[in-house]
């Protein structure tokens, strides 16, 4: 069985990475703070458009976590730190809209329009 290697930049196309690569990449905001780990990301069923990572945040040894959905388009991924940043401070993603393990709100269909309002970002 191969194992998934460490080093994107060399190991994917220039282009693309495997979802598994993406999943538990950290998150910084601008000034190099650690603000989170990408958990998983939505992607629209009909263009196949990324529209949100969604970042595990808070929480001890799993308990506690929050869930908080990411614009994909607000991330940009950084060879230095080997991670994504984030243009947003640790205070706008408190108060960003989130869930707990438990919750699946993207069932409601309201959902990804509040995380969209609240973000300043379209909808996929």
């Amino acid at each position: 069985m191969a194992v998934a290697a460490q080093n994107p930049e060399k190991d994917e196309t220039f282009e693309l990475i495997a979802s598994n690569k993406v999943e538990g990449t950290n998150v910084y905001d601008r000034s190099g703070e650690r603000l989170g780990e990408v958990y998983n990301f939505m992607v629209n069923k009909r263009t196949g458009q990324v529209a949100y990572a969604v970042m595990s945040f808070g929480g001890f040894l799993g308990i506690g976590e929050q869930y908080h959905p990411l614009p994909w388009k607000a991330l940009d991924y950084d060879t230095k730190v080997g991670g994504y940043r984030v243009n947003v401070d640790r205070s706008k993603l408190e108060s960003a809209p989130r869930y707990a393990r438990e919750e699946d709100p993207w069932r409601d269909p309201v959902y990804a329009g509040k995380v969209s309002d609240y973000w300043g970002y379209p909808l996929i």
